[in-house]
């Protein structure tokens, strides 16, 4: 009896199903400030950021939603606080996603796909500061969990903020 009520609970969800339909590059910067300069390697002494970013929406098909991870990458001389490039990079896909409750599609679309993506975005960035005349920049693993939850708190201060200075 009991196998039969485990199974018929099973029945009634709904099988997450997620499918990556397309992925592309939306957009492509890479500034190469060291050649127009005329830089040499003894001068140069590399500091690293990385900026991330993320966006969603659905799309007009059903189940059927684009997210884009947003990656600028500055490196910025120690020596002299120059710039020595900066890439940017808008990477996208196009997910075809079914069984995620409603309430729980929001962090889905921003947590688990751009975790999807990632590999892909990982190799471009090392490929254009590569072919850009620079050791490869391998990125980091970006815990998308932790920046959709810093999201997610800068929102309520802002929000709270904006309370304090209506009241």
């Amino acid at each position: 009896m009991t196998d039969q009520a485990n199974g018929a609970d099973t029945a009634e969800q709904p099988q997450l199903r997620m499918n990556i339909l397309a992925q592309f590059v939306r957009d492509l910067s890479f500034e190469n400030n060291v050649a127009l300069k005329g830089l040499q390697a003894a001068d140069i002494q590399p500091e690293m950021q990385v900026q991330v970013s993320l966006d969603a929406k659905k799309r007009a098909q059903d189940d059927q939603y684009e997210v884009i991870s947003k990656f600028k990458v500055t490196a910025t001389n120690q020596t002299d606080n120059s710039t020595l490039y900066l890439l940017e990079v808008d990477y996208g896909g196009i997910f075809h996603i079914e069984g995620v409750p409603e309430d729980q599609l929001h962090p889905f679309l921003l947590i688990e796909c751009p975790r999807q993506l990632f590999p892909f975005v990982r190799r471009i960035v090392s490929d254009v500061t590569r072919d850009g005349g620079f050791p490869p920049f391998n990125l980091e693993v970006v815990d998308f969990v932790a920046l959709y939850r810093a999201e997610l708190a800068r929102r309520q201060q802002s929000e709270s903020g904006e309370q304090a200075t209506l009241s």
